[in-house]
């Protein structure tokens, strides 16, 4: 038997050996477009629970356990996040009104997260994070019923998920195809061996952020605030040309990129050119690059997020002086029988979304995927008694349907996987129709608009029929990949061009952040010279992060 205590530790555990093992779980997405990974969402979602749990003492494995699984619920950030907290919510439904727990408790929570967990998706799919808790729970089952005890039970669930992860890529062709695992199935390897070191041998794994928490004095927070002053530009972006032309001279891309970004270091030989440039437009550091050979080894990152990120963590570890300080807000009065909370990301798009009647923006997109409390939040601060959620992104939808339960209102989410397909939805709203008859109207709108988008390739992939290498532009036509290019011009025609059907009349071209106004104006000229007469073209500054472009059609 093992108790509260065992329990809290055990799960701390677990969500450091996540942490520490995030970027590696994250590398096994075969999908190549930059996204809010799995092992990140993972991470970050048990985190929350972990924060939690860290302020417990004495208590039963019931309390840890449903404490643990309402901080998962409401941090759950992605679709693994939320598998992830419909796994610990069985937990909590096994542990209900025990203090201690043994093997038979510990194999009642496996079966009932499990159960709840492939409840909740629409078309489980084997192969998956579902699988590899299913066939563990399976296993713990037949050990319980040989008599084992809750450690040996522990030590079959982690041995029999280690070999249904081996079995993914058998279920999933492209997970074979890639010559990978299934990551949310890792993901769950590494909490459970993180957890069985604490329950086996008493031992926390150690969480391997060297950052460590800053002390509160004034050299700290100066040290801080200090980097605001440093940061010019926005984005370290780093790569490795593969020279195609030894004799074309590097001089010229230094010479460019001089212009549009600071600390230049431009290192070449005969056969590779190593780039590192700060800059504001790292799509264009990127495209200038192409003309010297392909890229590997890329990487961006946004300096003043992770100067953001320092901040807040300097200010949680002064939080964490007095733990009964807790983040509040008061919900808003219902003043209107609907309102609206939109997911979304850039400037533009955000005020766009306002523009169409939106009363809440929730920050996120592919590359931050938010969690269920944040939408939550959003959704008690909208002045409705009717909230509708467009989640804009297929990886927010159930986070998002994790708050109807713990809002005060009456929630509709709309499943719009794409930016275009909210932006429907909101202009399909009659205020003089019922909330269901606007739910069907505005499901019905955002279906018939086709989506593309056009990003850069996060890594080298062989996916769907197609070679990928990392650095390429990468054409989505409706959240599949379509096609790889190197011309920002071409790729926009020939992607428009795709999703433009004969009774399509409208279409959108909205750009991001690392795109400029008159790259914009040349991409629709040349789009409205393929197209002709047929089609009306519409240009947004959109200002969105991660796609250089968005491309509506209707």
């Amino acid at each position: 038997m093992f108790n509260g205590d065992t329990l809290r530790d055990a799960i701390i555990s677990g969500a450091n050996n996540i942490y520490n093992n995030r970027i590696a779980v994250d590398e096994l997405n075969v999908f190549p477009v930059p996204d809010g990974d799995t092992g990140t969402n993972m991470s970050m979602s048990l985190a929350n629970a972990a924060k939690e749990l860290s302020r417990l003492s004495g208590e039963g494995v019931d309390k840890v356990s449903n404490v643990a699984a309402s901080a998962l619920l409401r941090g759950a950030r992605g679709n693994s996040g939320v598998i992830l907290s419909l796994l610990f919510r069985g937990i909590a439904k096994g542990f209900k009104g025990h203090s201690e727990a043994g093997a038979t408790e510990v194999v009642q929570t496996f079966r009932l997260g499990v159960e709840a967990a492939y409840n909740a998706v629409m078309k489980p799919t084997e192969g998956t994070i579902l699988t590899v808790s299913r066939m563990a729970t399976e296993a713990v089952e037949v050990a319980v019923k040989e008599g084992k005890n809750e450690v040996q039970v522990f030590e079959i669930a982690v041995d029999e998920a280690k070999r249904a992860l081996e079995l993914t890529p058998e279920m999933l062709p492209v997970l074979k195809k890639a010559g990978v695992v299934d990551a949310g199935g890792k993901g769950v390897v590494i909490i459970l061996e993180g957890m069985l070191s604490v329950i086996r041998d008493g031992v926390i794994i150690v969480s391997n952020d060297v950052s460590g928490e800053p002390e509160e004095n004034s050299s700290a927070s100066s040290s801080i605030a200090s980097l605001d002053e440093d940061i010019n530009f926005t984005y370290c972006t780093e790569y490795i040309v593969n020279r195609s032309d030894e004799s074309k001279d590097p001089k010229g891309l230094r010479a460019y990129l001089e212009t549009i970004g600071d600390c230049v270091v431009v290192v070449d030989d005969e056969t590779i050119i190593k780039v590192h440039v700060h800059t504001d437009h790292p799509g264009n550091a990127i495209e200038r690059a192409l003309g010297y050979g392909q890229l590997i080894s890329l990487k961006i990152e946004n300096m003043r997020d992770q100067n953001e990120r320092a901040k807040h963590k300097f200010e949680e570890s002064k939080k964490a002086k007095n733990l009964s300080v807790v983040e509040s807000y008061t919900p808003a009065a219902r003043e209107n029988p609907y309102g609206f909370v939109s997911i979304s990301a850039g400037d533009g798009l955000n005020e766009l979304f306002k523009d169409l009647g939106t009363d809440r923006i929730v920050g996120g997109g592919q590359t931050m995927n938010p969690s269920t409390e944040d939408i939550l939040k959003a959704i008690e601060l909208t002045p409705a008694e009717t909230v509708f959620v467009l989640p804009n992104n297929k990886n927010i939808i159930m986070a998002a349907e994790q708050a109807i339960p713990l809002s005060t209102r009456n929630v509709i989410v709309l499943h719009t996987r794409t930016i275009p397909m909210g932006i429907a939805a909101m202009l399909a709203f009659d205020p003089d129709l019922s909330a269901e008859d606007n739910a069907i109207n505005m499901q019905n709108a955002f279906g018939r608009v086709g989506t593309g988008q056009i990003t850069f390739a996060a890594r080298d992939s062989n996916y769907d029929g197609h070679k990928i290498k990392e650095g390429e532009l990468l054409a989505l036509e409706n959240g599949k990949v379509a096609f790889t290019e190197k011309d920002m011009v071409r790729c926009a025609v020939k992607l428009t061009k795709g999703l433009f059907k004969s009774d399509s009349a409208f279409v959108t071209i909205i750009y991001g952040e690392d795109v400029t106004e008159e790259q914009a104006e040349e991409i629709k000229e040349a789009v409205a010279a393929k197209l002709g007469s047929h089609a009306e073209i519409t240009v947004i500054n959109g200002g969105q992060p991660v796609y250089y472009l968005i491309i509506s059609v209707e």
